[in-house]
């Protein structure tokens, strides 16, 4: 998921405080919701748990959280920690019937490489943050392991979310599920008539989002755009594999801060899993560039882990140290006020949802 990439781990609302405003028809789970009612217009509003705290103690500059920086600066200790982050994601997407290895293995043995001189764009330039290690990987996301691994750690990431859950299938239908109700929900109630024609899907990784969003809105011209071209050249690799679609999804390879698209040429921005392996400067950027992108009426949508999770709120000392040794910028993330930065940019109808236990969907819209 990174800036263009993948994450392996994520009200009316005001800028000092939000609550969550659950939306008609989210697809609920019993066991992991506090309150599951009906609505008038006979759908389900389901509401996840909030912890107790504006954000996990073990981020931002409480005590925990230094003392955790300070463990992870130790060298030694990183490349142990980054170990066990590695194997611990294998082994627990096994455990649930992902296949890791095979899948890896699947890509790593086919003419992925081909699609290279196709995806990549030679005068990009990638930014300094962009080049530091992410996901155990020391290429980042600028390599073909970081790439041939990244569908296998996004399913995870979803069994993780919704442990639960009786299958995959049923995880993405929450999650997934959830999260595209979101975005079609706020879009039809602040943007009036306006079809949603084109799409972006910023640091759209090997393009699991991506194909989401194009199967939801199969009238829409989608495009997938990420700044790692090894991403890219599975997507695209993959995409060529499935069934064809009436408009073929587009792959750009660019940085998301900077994207060099024409202004106004999109309804729809969606940013998932992304803004967590980002520092805040990057974030502000990715929602400016969103907001020049976008046509008025059009729609932002931001999903990734949510800060007040209870799930996250209360992770083990073992697994939060794990995560924060393979994400830089977690602390940054956590403590960025992104509805704030999307009004500051000019969004109005900002709302935030938890859309399943661990991660929320920021939605806004570009004014008319």
């Amino acid at each position: 998921m990174a800036l263009c990439s993948h994450s392996s781990l994520k009200d009316l609302c005001l800028p000092s405080s939000s609550k969550t405003i659950p939306y008609n028809n989210i697809i609920s789970h019993s066991r992991l919701t506090r309150r599951i009612r009906m609505s008038s217009g006979g759908g389900q509003l389901a509401t996840y748990e909030e912890g107790k705290l504006e954000r996990p103690s073990w981020t931002g500059e409480t005590p925990l959280s230094r003392l955790v920086g300070a463990l992870i600066s130790f060298k030694p200790l990183f490349s142990v920690l980054k170990l066990g982050a590695r194997q611990v994601l294998i082994s627990t997407a096994e455990k649930t019937n992902i296949p890791w290895r095979g899948m890896t293995r699947e890509i790593l043995e086919s003419d992925v490489y081909k699609e290279m001189d196709t995806i990549q764009n030679a005068s990009v330039e990638y930014p300094d943050y962009y080049l530091n290690p992410f996901h155990a990987y020391d290429e980042g996301n600028l390599s073909w392991l970081a790439a041939a691994e990244a569908e296998a750690a996004t399913m995870s990431m979803v069994r993780r979310a919704i442990p639960d859950a009786s299958s995959l299938d049923e995880a993405n239908q929450i999650v997934r599920g959830n999260w595209l109700q979101a975005i079609e929900q706020h879009h039809q109630q602040y943007s009036g008539n306006s079809q949603i024609r084109d799409i972006l899907d910023v640091g759209c990784s090997v393009g699991v989002s991506t194909r989401y969003l194009a199967d939801r809105f199969p009238s829409a011209k989608v495009t997938g755009l990420d700044l790692s071209p090894y991403f890219l050249a599975v997507a695209q690799f993959k995409e060529k594999k499935s069934f064809p679609r009436k408009n073929p999804v587009s792959w750009v390879h660019a940085n998301g801060e900077s994207t060099c698209l024409p202004s106004q040429s999109f309804d729809l921005v969606s940013v998932a899993y992304v803004l967590h392996e980002c520092p805040k400067r990057a974030i502000i950027n990715l929602v400016k560039e969103a907001f020049r992108l976008l046509r008025p009426g059009g729609t932002i949508a931001l999903t990734d882990n949510s800060p007040k999770s209870k799930i996250l709120q209360e992770l083990s000392p073992v697994l939060f140290t794990l995560m924060k040794s393979t994400e830089p910028f977690l602390d940054e993330y956590y403590l960025t006020d992104l509805e704030g930065t999307m009004r500051e940019a000019g969004f109005v109808n900002v709302l935030t949802s938890l859309t399943d236990p661990r991660h929320r969907t920021v939605t806004a819209t570009v004014p008319y």
